[in-house]
């Protein structure tokens, strides 16, 4: 797999002038060139950057760093005595294992995270962290989407296996209608929605991704959940989602209409008296709390 010096410096977060400079003065990176004389960067490569940039953030300078073979770069950055250096390491291994294709390796990340600290703690101390590092590689498809699946069907398992372990909802609660609209797949923020309002005992109805309009106001008039519930990290086809937000108002004007992720920081102030922009993790949870 190729990636551009933008592309690294999405995922490092090292200034692509960094690197050009680092190239020229060290011998850790070397990328190739295409025909038309443009960097590319292999699995390697990226792999090495993400393990450099880390060691360099915590005072390693770079000219020790240079003088290292892998291994020996491994070791010093599993001796890093800070809670953030070893979740930020973790974080690479796992964009390692992704652009590896390393199903195993991932999953094994996950469950000994999951053991010591639980599922809100994985989901959204590592996991969200992950997904904020690869998510624009995935949303401009210069990850092929077979890696997206991999790790993304990884990470759902691991959310439904947590909610069949929560009790089922007690009748008298008000319910939730939890979907993606047609056109939008993405729903692993969605699943974790899921399990906040499960773990506090509250009836969820969860359609899924890709669900047309009609289908949501046909469950809407049958079921009269009291909200519906929508968590985005982006919206492919924004005046879509904004005819899908009209056609609610419409057609369910009595259900109170949740947004959280990216798309509640997009949303113009005004959107209707019926939504709810739910804009960080903490209003989620306050939200919640009070439902």
């Amino acid at each position: 797999m190729g990636f551009t010096i933008k592309e690294l410096e999405t995922l490092t977060g090292i200034k692509a002038h960094t690197i050009r400079i680092w190239e020229q003065r060290y011998r850790f990176l070397r990328p190739s060139r295409t025909s038309t004389n443009i960097r590319t960067y292999n699995n390697e490569e990226l792999k090495t950057l993400l393990t450099v940039a880390l060691l360099n953030k915590y005072g390693y300078k770079i000219s020790r760093i240079d003088g290292m073979d892998a291994e020996q770069r491994h070791r010093e950055v599993l001796q890093l005595g800070y809670d953030d250096a070893n979740q930020e390491h973790l974080v690479n291994e796992l964009i390692g294992c992704m652009i590896d294709l390393e199903a195993t390796g991932f999953t094994r990340h996950i469950d000994r995270y999951l053991q010591r600290h639980g599922l809100e703690q994985t989901i959204t101390g590592l996991v969200f962290r992950f997904l904020e590092k690869t998510g624009i590689l995935w949303q401009t498809g210069r990850v092929n989407p077979a890696h997206e699946h991999v790790v993304s069907n990884i990470i759902r398992q691991k959310i439904i296996a947590a909610i069949e372990g929560l009790p089922l909802a007690d009748g008298g609660s008000p319910l939730l209608l939890l979907l993606l609209p047609e056109g939008e797949f993405h729903e692993l923020g969605l699943l974790y929605v899921s399990y906040l309002l499960r773990r506090r005992g509250l009836p969820v109805l969860y359609i899924g991704a890709n669900t047309p309009l009609k289908d949501t106001l046909y469950v809407a008039n049958f079921k009269k959940p009291a909200f519906i519930y929508m968590h985005l990290t982006a919206v492919h086809h924004k005046p879509h989602f904004q005819r899908f937000l009209q056609g609610l108002a419409t057609g369910a004007p009595d259900v109170k209409v949740l947004l959280s992720g990216y798309v509640a920081l997009d949303q113009p102030k005004a959107v209707g008296e019926n939504i709810v922009l739910l804009q960080s993790l903490s209003a989620v949870h306050t939200y919640i709390s009070e439902i």
